[in-house]
């Protein structure tokens, strides 16, 4: 640099001089190896700055790979835990009274008042409505007539035996005295033979009169029963209430004719719509009223045969109804058919209500949450858990790793895992009851394990996995299911754990 520095000073001072510039031809190959080498040294700069960017880069990628290497799937995981001592199940139902009456006429004739109309509220033997039927008081009349003959004629058969009777006490004394006469000779024989049939035919006479009477008693008592049958009948011109309840039909008006066999004959005028009197409305043969008791409900249900065998008389129940949402009314189970319907495979059951402020009435379609306790209670897990497969259900269930001896049996080197971690088993199971977020597990499992949830395509037979804690949910029968990490620790292996 120096010498290139004299050399330009040296031109300049000769250019100065007036002597002319040197040949261009001296300096090139100076200027091409300054340039060079230049060049060089950038390239070896550049060169060394980015082998070492590299090597770091290099570092990095490998420390992530071997983190990656031993780093394990995190998995969320439940336990299997029982479900609660109690179950409840919710079927729909309709209310019927537990007794209801369909009041009938026995008498034939018109309706000569009506008292009660649909809504009211009777009480036991209260007068519902009277029924003219004339030709049955005119019969009542005749029988009493015919009963007071047959009095009069036992009267008069009693009175007849009364004198057959001192007729042949009189023969009977006359024939006495006429036998010792007899045996002393005073009179003839004739006579005492006279005598003695008349005794004799007096004593057929009172015999023939008691048997007259006999047949005048059984005239008088057929007289009477005929007569009782017919009062019987006219007392059934007055419709009474059996129990105490409230009509919810009344097919009839007054001035309807009334048959003897069943109700009203003919649509009656005063009737009404159907929705007022039933669907009997002005049919002959129909009901006058109908009479319902709703201080306690019943509610029929059909339960499924596979809950059928758990129903017992005795058990409680709670009634839902729509038109109360906010009010649930208790029941309880009276009696089941202790058999299952082979058309519909369910058990006939029916559960009783108090209805004592008269608030639930009959018709009302309802709900009914039948509250069972188990003897032994099914295991339960998470919906979420379940995998699907050709061969059928499956869960992912965590067990101790087993890995290390097949490892070294194989001549690998053993790899060491953490101690959280696990090994994923598929294990087949059967499903009963699904409550949505849990199912019922009928076949399967013991209930120590732990379940994989939401299991990904990573979880397969003999997979390490490393577990956390899964989120808490609640479980069927509102209970809270209880956490299957312990806190987010490993769980543990139960004894026998494979």
């Amino acid at each position: 640099m120096e010498t290139y520095e004299q050399e330009t000073s040296s031109e300049q001072h000769r250019s100065t001089l007036g002597e002319g510039p040197l040949h261009p031809g001296a300096s090139s190959p100076r200027r091409v190896i300054l340039v060079i080498s230049l060049m060089v040294l950038a390239f070896v700069g550049l060169f060394i700055f980015g082998y070492r960017h590299y090597l770091q880069r290099q570092r990095v990628v490998e420390a992530v790979a071997h983190t990656a290497e031993d780093t394990l799937p995190m998995v969320s995981v439940a336990r299997v835990r029982r479900a609660a001592a109690t179950s409840e199940l919710t079927l729909p139902g309709n209310i019927t009274p537990v007794t209801e009456a369909y009041i009938y006429a026995r008498a034939s004739g018109y309706v000569r008042r009506r008292y009660i109309d649909i809504g009211d509220r009777v009480r036991e033997g209260q007068l519902l409505a009277e029924i003219e039927a004339p030709e049955l008081d005119q019969q009542v009349q005749q029988a009493r007539a015919t009963l007071a003959q047959a009095e009069k004629q036992l009267d008069q058969a009693k009175a007849d035996l009364g004198d057959a009777r001192a007729k042949m006490e009189l023969a009977r004394v006359t024939w006495d005295r006429y036998k010792v006469l007899v045996d002393h000779g005073a009179v003839s024989r004739q006579e005492g033979d006279n005598q003695l049939a008349a005794f004799q035919s007096t004593s057929a006479t009172v015999t023939s009169v008691e048997a007259r009477i006999g047949s005048a008693e059984q005239n008088v008592r057929a007289s009477r029963a005929n007569l009782e049958r017919l009062v019987t009948m006219q007392d059934f011109e007055k419709v009474r209430a059996p129990f105490s309840g409230v009509v919810t039909v009344r097919n009839f008006d007054v001035g309807a004719l009334i048959s003897g066999s069943g109700g009203s004959m003919g649509q009656s005028p005063g009737a009404g719509p159907g929705a007022l009197s039933g669907p009997s409305t002005g049919t002959q043969g129909g009901e006058l009223y109908r009479i319902a008791q709703i201080g306690v409900l019943r509610v029929l249900i059909n339960v499924p045969e596979s809950d059928a065998p758990g129903i017992r008389a005795g058990e409680r129940a709670v009634v839902l109804v729509q038109a109360f949402p906010s009010r649930e009314f208790a029941g309880r189970i009276t009696r089941t058919a202790n058999a299952v319907d082979v058309s519909s495979r369910t058990m006939l059951t029916e559960v009783q209500v108090q209805n004592a402020d008269l608030v639930l009435l009959p018709g009302m379609f309802v709900q009914v949450r039948l509250i069972r306790a188990r003897a032994e209670p099914p295991l339960l897990i998470p919906g979420d858990c379940i995998i699907t497969t050709a061969k059928g259900l499956r869960v992912a269930v965590l067990e101790d790793i087993q890995l290390q001896d097949s490892q070294r049996a194989a001549g690998r080197p053993a790899r060491s895992y953490p101690p959280q971690a696990k090994q994923v088993h598929l294990q087949e199971i059967q499903v009963g009851r699904d409550y949505g977020q849990e199912i019922e597990v009928v076949s399967g499992l013991q209930g120590w394990e732990h379940v994989v949830l939401n299991p990904g395509d990573e979880i397969e037979e003999g997979a390490v996995v490393q577990p956390v804690a899964g989120p808490r949910s609640e479980g069927a029968g509102g209970q809270r299911r209880s956490n299957a990490t312990n806190g987010g620790a490993a769980p543990k292996a139960e004894p026998g754990n494979r």
